[in-house]
């Protein structure tokens, strides 16, 4: 099956909007065993929009989806170019542009003038309704489609830009109306495993071999290094798919073990705030060169107040003394980043709060300040526990930015392990 994507907007292109869509609407479609085989990303302008259209019906596209341009403002243009492309006459939908002024008076506000251009339907068009904005979706078969040397029937999909309004619309209407019309001919199955700790080549060589003759029978395995972790996604097609997978995930959970933290889209935060409510556990953080990334991760995860009591952002050296209980003498004798001074920040933070676990992370985020005893990207991560003080010493010399969410990921993944061996 072919399926194109266009996704519009200049603000693309000129780099002031972060393009999710294609992420987003690929994964959707790939969870469900429908590969995207185009993707094209263009300019808010007649000439653009109607050359990659017509060019992905060239293509003899099964499916083609595009997002952006159905609003009311003048650069909003894709609904017309489009309708004039295939030769459909627009017609106003009196039911689109009621729901679009009930939308405003719902929220006290004045209806538009160019409102009603967004109820403006391609004739035979299906219209999928938007309830979190005004700016309708559009789904338009064409059978034939005019552009396909082999006038092969092609499903035109029409959404809108904001992805609170887009994301909705595709799960909710678009995505069963492709399954309906466009379902696949092979059982599709696809599996992935979320791993810490260990870089992509070193995950390949560890599992590939074990893996080599479910592949020979058809097994699919990929590999996607993200910072920190790596995700290693197993899928087949057919009749066998299901037992090939689950004898994939067998090998893969026996050889990676405790390595994997999670599945699918869990995040490692997520991961170890579950383990710490299951085991009834709490946490105090004490950050220094992270500046509250511990944190802030942690409280992005919903239940996290059950397990994280504080996060104390001790980024100076008074905070440290003063707040942690730190020792000016072993500030003075081995500095802020050292491990006698993670050690203390950990055990400081966990009497402050009366915690099971408190951790703390002090480093060298750079581009200074780095000596050649300790250079820029020197970490220290203690973990503080009853009866026990565990220290690591790591190395991450990356941008500040980066340096902050890798030391985050050690930091957490720490903790997983250090709970994942509790009673």
């Amino acid at each position: 099956m072919k399926i194109e994507l266009i996704n519009t907007g200049s603000e693309l292109l000129l780099g002031r909007v972060l393009n999710t869509h294609q992420q987003w609407l690929c994964r959707c479609l790939s969870d469900l065993g429908y590969e995207v085989e185009r993707q094209v990303c263009i300019a808010d302008d007649g000439p653009s929009i109607e050359a990659a259209v017509r060019e992905s019906l060239s293509h003899s596209a099964d499916l083609v989806i595009t997002t952006g341009g159905l609003g009311p403002t003048s650069d909003d243009i894709t609904r017309d170019l489009i309708a004039k492309l295939i030769g459909r006459k627009l017609v106003l939908d009196r039911r689109i542009q009621t729901q679009i002024e009930s939308y405003f008076i719902s929220r006290q506000r004045p209806v538009p003038p160019k409102s009603e251009v967004q109820a403006m339907v391609p004739e035979g068009a299906l219209v999928l309704s938007n309830a979190n904005g005004t700016a309708p979706g559009l789904a338009i078969e064409l059978d034939p489609n005019p552009f396909s040397a082999e006038k092969k029937p092609s499903l035109l999909i029409l959404l809108p830009g904001p992805p609170r309004e887009l994301r909705p619309m595709f799960l909710d209407t678009a995505l069963p109306l492709i399954r309906r019309k466009l379902p696949l001919d092979r059982k599709f199955v696809c599996r992935t495993y979320r791993v810490v700790g260990l870089g992509e080549s070193m995950v390949e060589n560890k599992i590939a071999p074990s893996l080599a003759q479910l592949v020979k029978e058809g097994l699919e395995i990929g590999y996607c290094a993200r910072i920190g972790e790596v995700d290693v996604r197993l899928t087949a097609r057919g009749e066998n798919a299901e037992p090939t997978v689950d004898e994939a995930e067998k090998i893969v959970t026996g050889l990676l073990g405790s390595l994997i933290f999670g599945r699918e889209d869990e995040l490692l935060e997520s991961a170890v705030v579950k383990l710490l409510a299951e085991h009834k556990k709490t946490l105090a953080l004490a950050e220094s060169c992270t500046g509250g990334m511990i944190a802030h991760r942690i409280t992005n995860v919903p239940g996290a107040s059950a397990v994280l009591m504080a996060g104390l952002v001790t980024y100076s050296n008074d905070s440290k003394k003063s707040i942690l209980g730190v020792r000016p003498k072993t500030l003075t004798a081995h500095g802020a980043v050292s491990e006698e001074t993670a050690r203390e920040m950990a055990e400081g933070a966990r009497a402050l709060m009366k915690t099971d676990f408190a951790i703390s992370v002090t480093g060298i985020a750079g581009p200074s300040g780095g000596t050649p005893a300790k250079p820029v990207g020197t970490v220290f991560i203690a973990l503080a526990m009853e009866g026990q003080t565990v220290v690591q010493r790591q190395f991450n010399n990356f941008d500040r930015e980066t340096f902050k969410f890798v030391t985050s990921q050690q930091a957490l993944n720490l903790i997983r392990l250090t709970v994942l061996k509790q009673p």
